[in-house]
């Protein structure tokens, strides 16, 4: 496998959703009847990796006992005649090789990222952020990621997509070098946060990255940045002086799941693609009579 592990950064405290968090993972909020979490792994999988890294805090126990298999729970369901959900349980420990690094200080994304470097070693992986999910048709977007990082010879692919000129403040925008093809452009500079009348381009980075072993170093390299933190843009912008970063524009529908209404708008949206509950929803959001 050109790209084996996925590295998925869920040691933050999730303070934009207190009280749940105080309780339980933000990570683990349920999207119908699976945690946010798992649609991320999934997608992950779909791309052929097989090896799953979780960076999570010390008290996070409730998304390893997730991804656990509980084989004794799986036989009180046989035994009570439910082995579908038997089945189902099995799956989700079975479906992938997990690893869990603690992060023991809250240090910024860069430094989470960096924990994973005593599992990844000197292997090719994916960071995805632990509350962005997407729906799409064909490829995943980890997988169109992953090609795209096949077809530059194995160089850091930026994942995002265009958002509206005012929204770009709130993202990290991308300097553009000089565009390959439709979706897949070779980046010249990455502006973290800018100011609307200074952002070099609407096209935002989106939770998704590939990455070979050199991000590891210039991570270490990286001195602290704003809030104290390690920045993992600040990482990839010193990644730049040694070798060519791109970016692409990845086909899928991305929920910012971090946000309020960007998690409602998830739970509604996959609760409508399921025929289960269509039909019932639909009929649900019309009794309202909305304006």
């Amino acid at each position: 496998m050109k790209v084996k592990y996925a590295v998925i950064p869920c040691a933050g405290k999730g303070t934009r959703f207190l009280p749940i968090t105080k309780g339980v993972a933000k990570e683990m909020c349920p999207i119908v009847d699976r945690p946010t979490l798992d649609y991320i792994v999934e997608e992950c999988l779909e791309a052929g990796i097989t090896d799953i890294v979780f960076i999570v805090s010390k008290d996070k126990e409730d998304i390893r006992k997730y991804y656990s298999i509980d084989k004794e729970y799986e036989k009180e369901l046989r035994e009570a005649g439910k082995d579908n959900f038997a089945d189902i349980i099995h799956k989700i420990g079975a479906k992938a090789r997990y690893h869990f690094v603690i992060q023991h200080e809250q240090l910024g994304l860069g430094h989470a990222v960096l924990q994973a470097k005593s599992v990844v070693k000197n292997d090719n992986f994916v960071v995805c952020c632990g509350d962005d999910i997407c729906t799409y048709e064909g490829d995943s977007p980890v997988k169109q990621l992953v090609n795209a990082f096949e077809e530059v010879g194995e160089k850091t692919i930026v994942g995002g997509q265009k958002v509206p000129h005012e929204n770009i403040v709130k993202y990290g925008a991308m300097g553009i070098k000089s565009q390959i093809n439709e979706r897949l452009f070779s980046l010249s500079h990455i502006v973290e946060k800018p100011k609307l009348e200074e952002a070099p381009s609407d096209l935002a980075s989106l939770g998704k990255w590939v990455f070979n072993a050199k991000i590891f170093d210039a991570l270490e390299e990286t001195p602290k940045g704003a809030g104290g933190e390690i920045q993992l843009t600040d990482a990839i912008a010193l990644l730049m002086k040694e070798e060519d970063v791109y970016y692409y524009d990845f086909i899928g529908k991305r929920y910012d799941c971090g946000d309020k209404l960007g998690y409602l708008e998830a739970i509604i949206d996959v609760a409508l693609s399921r025929d289960e509950f269509r039909k019932g929803l639909i009929a649900h959001i019309k009794s309202l009579k909305l304006d």
